[in-house]
């Protein structure tokens, strides 16, 4: 799936059938502009609608009885910018009475702002820039509240971090003085939400290279997951094919409800973990808890952080270089292991024996279907993961990786790349990887 483009959602397989490691996923979409972005949020049917904010040099008055609607969202709109600024400076500085003064202390948005301000605090929120999108939008059933879209640039761990988007729908007072924030909503596009950090009470370990987030339930998990986590650092830096590790891996383990709520869940049934893009050029890792044997994450964790430091920015939607995404994934997440050690040979034995509803032998076609069985699913990553073996051990690690840039990252040919990086036309090439896949025990 690809960064503003494939809204799919990424497939994982199951963990319980078999130890193996999550499948890819790069659904994107988040790198589209903030504007588009805030389109594609639905707008609930209870609201006025307005035209798109004008620029003014003037301020705004204070609005009066009797005047336009307009003239009061102006004045709100100002307002609201002005406490959303004050907001993100009372968070980059620590200071959560002033993060939470926007609030009415007594509506449901005060407890969700405390929540996600120890929450952000934890993750070390390096830049939080928000910024209003259009008037607010007068509700209709209830004419003293008015609901605003804002995107919100922010980032972890870095200074200076490049900046990711995130909008959010926030429903505001403004029959007082001044504007009060009632409600906060979560992040509801597809692929924009809700983030974690914005419905979880999270427990958070930073380390050097990653961030682990876990339900508070499951905090005991913590250190296991950091030290796993950053050994997975180490190996998922080499496949950076554009010489740009992350900045920092965010991994998010989630329990059963998150599961089903982070990042519009949805996922199928055998997905163990996914890769997701989130704007910025940043994937968050998110694990399913659900079936994950703890002997198994830490070839999840190479596979998926893998996925976050090899895509390009603008992620990868294409099915016919499915194999090649997750081949190198497996690859990685396999960790130098013997091919005779290979959990899922005998998936793959089976796949090659299938003569109906099996694979048809071309590699541009080996990404298996939402509903695929189990060992249909698992089948499919060891044919990638081979296939990958067999050009890293031939040419060397070196060239795999230049013709995964070529084909993944620059958009070649697979043909035009085989030729270029391997000296091999690529059809002679596949011939043999399929032939090695046969061998291989």
């Amino acid at each position: 799936m690809i960064d503003g483009v494939d809204t799919r959602p990424v497939r994982r397989w199951r963990w319980p059938v078999w130890v193996a490691l999550g499948v890819v996923g790069v659904l994107l979409f988040c790198g589209v502009p903030a504007s588009l972005v805030a389109v594609l949020i639905a707008r609930t049917p209870d609201m006025v609608g307005l035209p798109g904010a004008v620029a003014s040099a003037t301020p705004a008055r204070s609005p009066v009885a009797g005047d336009p609607v307009e003239v009061t969202a102006a004045w709100l709109g100002e307002r609201i910018d002005v406490l959303l600024e004050q907001q993100a400076q009372a968070l980059l500085r620590g200071d959560e009475q002033g993060f939470l003064a926007v609030a009415d202390p007594a509506s449901p948005a005060a407890a969700d702002l405390k929540r996600q301000f120890n929450v952000l605090r934890a993750m070390k929120v390096a830049a939080w820039e928000p910024s209003r999108n259009g008037p607010p939008a007068q509700m209709t059933n209830n004419t003293s509240e008015w609901r605003v879209l804002v995107t919100v640039g922010h980032c972890f761990v870095v200074p200076g971090c490049r900046t990711g988007p995130v909008t959010i729908g926030t429903r505001w007072a403004g029959n007082g003085p001044q504007p009060r924030l009632v409600a906060v909503e979560p992040s509801m596009s597809g692929v924009e939400g809700p983030r974690p950090w914005e419905v979880t009470d999270l427990a958070v370990a930073v380390g050097a290279r990653t961030v682990v987030a876990v339900p508070q339930s499951v905090r005991s998990l913590l250190p296991d997951l950091l030290k796993t986590a950053e050994q997975a650092a180490t190996v998922a830096d080499r496949y950076a094919v554009d010489g740009s590790p992350p900045d920092v891996y965010r991994i998010f383990y989630a329990l059963k409800p998150e599961w089903e709520r982070w990042y519009g869940g949805g996922r199928p049934v055998w997905t163990g973990g996914y890769a997701v893009g989130i704007g910025g050029g940043r994937f968050d890792v998110v694990l399913n808890s659900d079936g994950l044997h703890r002997t198994a994450i830490d070839d999840l964790l190479r596979h998926e952080m893998t996925h976050a430091a090899s895509l390009p920015e603008r992620g990868h939607a294409g099915t016919e270089n499915w194999w090649l995404v997750e081949g190198i994934a497996e690859y990685a997440g396999t960790g130098g292991r013997p091919v005779n050690e290979y959990e899922r040979l005998p998936d793959v034995v089976r796949l090659l024996g299938v003569r109906s509803g099996g694979w048809n032998g071309r590699l541009e076609s080996l990404e298996p279907a939402t509903s695929s069985e189990d060992w249909r699913v698992s089948g499919s990553y060891g044919v990638g993961y081979l296939a990958a073996r067999y050009l890293a051990d031939r040419f060397s690690e070196e060239r795999l990786l230049a013709f995964f840039k070529e084909v993944v990252h620059d958009g070649r040919a697979e043909a035009d790349a085989s030729r270029d990086v391997f000296g091999v036309e690529w059809s002679t090439l596949h011939e043999e990887c399929v032939a090695y896949l046969r061998t291989a025990r």
